[in-house]
């Protein structure tokens, strides 16, 4: 049975490092999120101005999880990867693999490594796409009905 760890004080969650990702807006400004505060985002003109609105987030997300007593997520960081990984897969798959490595003059682990990163790319790629496609389906909806004309009654 999984133990849950002992709560901590509020301002040890305050005192927390989280990683923060900026992203620049095509009209300018930048949104700026913690993805390991779910929701936990805001936006701002300038760098610093959304560096400023994100800890401000941040410490309001925090206080709020904290006074609902729900769980609070630790920052995530490169420490809890290893970089190995133990995979099992087919002896056939094994054996394409090593071949294609062989084929490319790299070391097997190479070769994964370049077959992931690239895989983890596309998909990457894929989703973002996958996601405007339904940003602009529902503006396209959005602008149709906005143009139709309601029935006169009499």
């Amino acid at each position: 049975m999984a133990r849950k760890t002992e709560r901590q004080p509020l301002e040890y969650y305050l005192n927390l490092y989280y990683p923060v990702t900026f992203y620049p807006e095509e009209e300018g400004g930048y949104t700026v999120e913690i993805k390991d505060l779910p929701g936990c985002m805001s936006q701002g003109e300038t760098l610093e101005e959304a560096m400023g609105m994100i800890d401000e987030a941040r410490q309001l997300w925090l206080e709020v999880a904290y006074g609902h007593g729900d769980e609070i997520p630790p920052p995530s960081t490169d420490e809890a990867f290893s970089g190995r990984v133990l995979l099992r897969m087919p002896r056939s798959l094994h054996r394409r693999l090593a071949e294609g490595a062989e084929r490319e003059a790299v070391s097997l682990n190479q070769h994964l490594v370049a077959l992931l990163s690239e895989q983890s790319a596309l998909y990457t790629v894929r989703h973002d796409i996958a996601e405007l496609r339904a940003a602009v389906e529902a503006l396209n909806d959005y602008s149709f009905r906005s143009h139709i004309q309601p029935e006169k009654r009499f």
